[in-house]
């Protein structure tokens, strides 16, 4: 007994699921039919009665043929049955044994009879193997992806010989362990690009990646994004929901700014790193999770730690191993290759077909300069640059014009000469506040100019004691107070 189809129009029949003996042991589960038979074998299954009975193969020139170029005996007898499923046609039915003249029109009620079962069944064989062929889908597609991230990311970090020698050796020195990392550093110093490093050179490499942005998650969201929920936890829970975590199983977890957990997420995460196991929202069962947990941040976690803001047991859970990684302007040596990769990943982006060159002066300009924004600055400002001189050279004559408002000159505290990090933040902030006319999110908004997420930056500003509030004045523009 077998299950199959004709496919018209790939020209095969396929034998979906196949039990006891069958004509069609000897060939394959795909069987390509002659392209000079398209329209007979087409014009037979479309046609075809809802039951058949062949007691005699050989007396049918196309049987015949088939079974001679499949080197099938044509000693056997077979019964087909036509196989339809809320009025669409499905497969079919056969029946074989081997011997001639076996089979009669009682035979064929008796076969009819079964044509429901039959059709569900024939309809769970061809689910089957759908979700069997996507699945080698999904795994191949796995495959190439992690092809893709390791021609990316892993082993050929821009730096890593230079600027960043001493961060890929540590990297290095991790990677091989499960053991937590912290990664410090201002905002587009490369944290993703050292934390993906460090997965694919870990045995965890097949494994999934999953990059998680903490400030970027809503508050009222993060337990459910992070540890997932079960059915009706909460309104809007229709069903079950996997959280990152989960999704991270076999591989690693990169949890980017991570001082902007909130202090319940704090809790949670806590019980993850230390028993390596979750629990949904709204249930009670425990989950083990096998993971690699990365953290990064930009903040000073030990000050937040000190006035409560973050739980000092999670920061010494996840400060098991700290890679500490520069800025941009305390590696310029970093620059010149970084400018050819940025260049060369930018033209392919933006389709050009011709690789701009570097004028000369160019390369002393981008030395020259501070990089407030660090390697994502350079990133962007190579774009910029390709978009407004495509056809020519690339000079940067305006980088001076690009630096970000707090390099204009700020008075110098007396007992030490220079403001605090927290104090420079404070006023570069205020500035751009006042040129948003007191406008957190949206348009033109503080948060669009600062290139942060707004909930990210209002945490920030209250951190930062930095009130304000937005009236409208007599030319009916909003100024900030």
């Amino acid at each position: 007994m077998s299950f199959g189809r004709y496919i018209p129009e790939l020209n095969v029949f396929q034998t979906v699921a196949a039990y006891g003996h069958s004509p069609d042991k000897k060939h394959s589960r795909v069987l390509p039919m002659p392209e000079d038979t398209r329209d007979h074998w087409a014009t037979l299954w479309a046609e075809m009665e809802e039951i058949e009975i062949v007691n005699d193969p050989a007396q049918f020139p196309d049987v015949r043929k088939l079974c001679q170029d499949l080197g099938v005996d044509l000693n056997f007898s077979y019964t087909r049955l036509r196989l339809e499923l809320e009025g669409r046609r499905i497969g079919e039915l056969w029946l074989s044994i081997d011997r001639k003249n076996a089979y009669t029109a009682e035979h064929g009620d008796l076969v009819r009879v079964l044509h429901e079962p039959m059709a569900v069944a024939m309809a769970n064989a061809l689910q089957h193997s759908e979700v069997l062929r996507l699945s080698d889908m999904l795994a191949d597609d796995n495959r190439f992806l992690h092809r893709q991230l390791s021609e990316l990311s892993g082993g050929d970090v821009i730096g890593a010989d230079f600027g960043l020698r001493e961060v890929m050796t540590m990297a290095q020195q991790v990677a091989p362990l499960d053991s937590p990392v912290l990664l410090m550093g201002e905002t587009g110093v490369g944290k993703g690009v050292v934390a993906n490093a460090i997965h694919l050179a870990s045995p965890r490499r097949e494994g999934p990646f999953i990059n998680v942005n903490c400030g970027a998650i809503p508050e009222t969201l993060i337990d459910s994004e992070l540890f997932g929920h079960e059915k009706g936890a909460f309104t809007g829970a229709l069903s079950r929901k996997r959280g990152r975590f989960e999704r991270a199983h076999g591989g690693t977890i990169f949890l980017d700014e991570i001082g902007e957990l909130p202090p319940q997420a704090q809790v949670r995460l806590l019980n993850v790193v230390q028993n390596k196991e979750i629990e949904r929202v709204g249930g009670t069962a425990a989950i083990p999770v096998d993971i690699r947990i990365i953290s990064a941040t930009n903040r000073n976690l030990q000050e937040m730690m000190q006035s409560g803001r973050f739980r000092e047991d999670l920061w010494f859970r996840l400060n098991v191993f700290p890679i500490m990684i520069p800025p941009l302007r305390q590696r310029k040596e970093d620059i010149p290759a970084l400018m050819h990769h940025f260049i060369e990943k930018k033209s392919r982006e933006l389709k050009f077909h011709n690789k701009p060159r570097l004028a000369r002066g160019a390369m002393d300009r981008l030395m020259a300069y501070d990089w407030p924004g660090n390697v994502r600055e350079l990133e962007n400002l190579v774009e910029r640059a390709l978009i407004q001189q495509r056809n020519d050279t690339l000079t940067f004559e305006n980088l001076a014009s690009s630096q970000l408002p707090h390099t204009k000159k700020a008075p110098e505290r007396e007992e030490s000469g220079f403001l605090t990090l927290e104090e420079m933040n404070r006023q570069y902030i205020k500035r751009a506040l006042k040129k948003a006319r007191g406008k957190i999110n949206g348009p033109g908004g503080l948060a669009e100019l600062l290139d942060i997420h707004p909930n990210t930056l209002r945490k920030r500003m209250q951190k930062l004691e930095i009130h304000y509030k937005r009236t409208r004045g007599k030319s009916g523009q909003f100024n900030t107070e």
